[in-house]
């Protein structure tokens, strides 16, 4: 059902729509947290319903910004029911619709790959799993600070239970590491959020817009002080240089369906940086304007090299793909960082690429270093699950394992087209990660180079932006490189390997992100457009703040004039 006839059939309803990604997690936690942990399957098939009806609205509601975004927001939503900016607001924009579709086919891929046998290593999966997607949504639909630090915390403690899943001893060393830099990084969200409300007396984005131009001078300082250190949270988050030696430990740990799934993680930190930056720092903010642009854009630049030395180095699918969410995180807060609306449209073009093709490399990672194990090479420090039986888990040491419906091994079946399957999978990615035609890597790189070189959209070239230029080619060719030199030692050198054993369900996932990025190609005019619509919304906030001011409480059915229904 389309957008506008859901709107014809429940008028009524589609205001709520936009709370509903959160309420919907949200239960749906709830309800399998009273089933237990005996019935895996039934939480199973919930949780991917779930997750497949929260990407379905997300859709619902991008569809209906693209086609009513004119004043750049669908719709103000205020729970609490309390006159702006003293309740709880949440706005969906166009920015925050990409971010939940992201977030909902990354999910859902993550979880079809789980259910086939990981979800299975240890308790809780599917719950926290549900509570990680309540803190995304949330954080991409908060409309002020206070509920975004609250909405961080919920995806982190989630996602701390996510990382240790499946236990290990590199695993938990990883995870705990994860757990103490975040915590710390949520010591400065608190630190600066209070930092910036006593400045100002509001957390609320639209309100904080409206006043931070008329910040007296001799309070200016503080604001700015209490800006960087909200930044260094985020920029920590975002896994910018030098407060990103945390990411590649932990991801390159993690299980294969939790390493996909934090493929949006980094993209949260980015999308706060975005959102903030060009609401409270615009061209309107008197003599805040900008601020903090030029250091986006050397971080962006140092985190893009890091980057490509660290996948020059390494070796492990798992750590190429850890570094290449690096490069990732540095070219698009380097993007940001011009402040261009030409070249933050092909920066969101190249988020929606660069999430779907890392999270497909995740899983993929976890496949084709399974066909080493079946031709007796050893296992690189992971575990895998095995069975769990009232409520105990147990682990079979043995990377390739797999799982029939009564949860033995199985011996002996392979899928006979399983090497193809993942090597032509493995080339997909390359081409994506690397930026190289004809999949969407390229297009985004190439919406971004045009609007970097492009004098008409700014002032002349500047040095940093070659700096960007050389770099985003640069990296670029050093994936390619790491990558090629990986598929030769996996699948080109190894004679007479057997195929792995594989369910369809594990590769439905990867197949399915591969084709998502496909269709960004079919789609790349519209969708590149999409990204510049996004990015001139972004870059001129005054509807954003107009609307979420504007917000007026449902009065209550007593109050309400006589003769008018509720």
């Amino acid at each position: 059902m389309t957008a506008p006839a859901l709107q014809a059939l429940a008028p009524g309803l589609w205001p709520h729509l936009v709370v509903a990604p959160l309420l919907l997690p949200m239960l749906t936690a709830a309800a399998m947290l009273l089933l237990g942990e005996k019935r895996r399957r039934i939480k199973g098939w919930v949780n991917i319903a779930s997750t497949f009806a929260g990407l379905v609205m997300a859709v619902m509601l991008l569809r209906w910004v693209d086609r009513h975004g004119v004043p750049g927001v669908v719709g103000v939503y205020l729970p609490s029911n309390w006159d702006v900016p003293y309740g709880i607001v949440l706005a969906a924009d166009r920015l925050s619709a990409l971010m939940l579709v992201l977030a909902g086919i990354v999910a859902l891929g993550a979880l079809l790959f789980a259910v086939a046998r990981w979800d299975r290593a240890g308790v809780h999966f599917h719950p926290l799993f549900q509570i990680q997607l309540m803190g995304l949504y949330g954080a991409f639909l908060t409309a002020d600070l206070f509920n975004l630090f609250v909405f961080f915390e919920v995806m982190l403690a989630a996602s701390y239970g996510l990382m240790l899943h499946g236990s290990g001893r590199q695993r938990v060393s990883a995870g705990l590491h994860y757990v103490a830099i975040n915590l710390v990084a949520s010591s400065f969200f608190l630190i600066g959020a209070a930092m910036i409300y006593g400045v100002t007396g509001t957390l609320n984005f639209a309100d904080l817009a409206v006043k931070i131009p008329h910040i007296p001078a001799d309070d200016r300082g503080l604001l700015h002080a209490g800006a960087a250190i909200l930044a260094t949270a985020f920029l920590a988050k975002a896994a910018m240089w030098p407060m990103n030696a945390w990411l590649e430990p932990a991801y390159s740990a993690a299980s294969a369906p939790v390493a996909g799934l934090f493929a949006i993680m980094t993209k949260v930190g980015v999308y706060a940086v975005l959102r903030l930056w060009t609401l409270l720092f615009s061209d309107q903010a008197g003599a805040s304007a900008q601020f903090g642009g030029p250091w986006l854009v050397v971080g962006g630049l140092v985190t893009i090299a890091f980057g490509s030395l660290g996948m020059l180095g390494a070796k492990r699918l798992g750590r190429l793909a850890s570094f290449s969410v690096l490069i990732s995180s540095g070219t698009l807060l380097a993007a940001i960082g011009f402040g261009r609306p030409a070249l933050t449209g092909g920066a969101l073009y190249y988020l929606a690429s660069s999430t779907l093709s890392v999270s497909a490399f995740f899983l993929l990672a976890e496949l084709v270093e399974r066909s080493r194990v079946a031709a007796g090479d050893k296992p690189e420090g992971d575990t895998v699950p095995g069975r769990i039986d009232d409520g105990e888990s147990h682990f079979d040491s043995r990377l390739g394992a797999n799982l029939d419906e009564e949860e033995e091994l199985l011996i002996g079946r392979a899928i006979p087209a399983a090497m193809a399957f993942l090597g032509l999978s493995f080339i997909a990615c390359t081409l994506l990660l690397s930026g190289m035609p004809p999949l969407s890597g390229f297009i985004g790189k190439l919406a971004m180079l045009t609007a970097v070189l492009n004098p008409l959209d700014g002032p002349t070239v500047s040095r940093s932006a070659w700096a960007l230029v050389a770099l985003m080619v640069g990296s670029g060719l050093v994936s390619l490189i790491a990558l090629s030199r990986a598929g030769i030692r996996h699948f080109w050198a190894p004679q007479d390997r057997p195929a792995p054993r594989l369910r369809v369900i594990e590769c439905l996932p990867i197949g399915l992100l591969v084709i998502a990025c496909c269709a960004l190609v079919v789609n790349g005019d519209a969708l590149v457009r999409y990204g510049r619509a996004t990015a001139e919304s972004l870059q001129h906030p005054t509807p954003y703040i107009d609307a979420v001011m504007t917000s007026r409480p449902v009065p209550s059915p007593s109050r309400m004039p006589e003769g008018i229904a509720p």
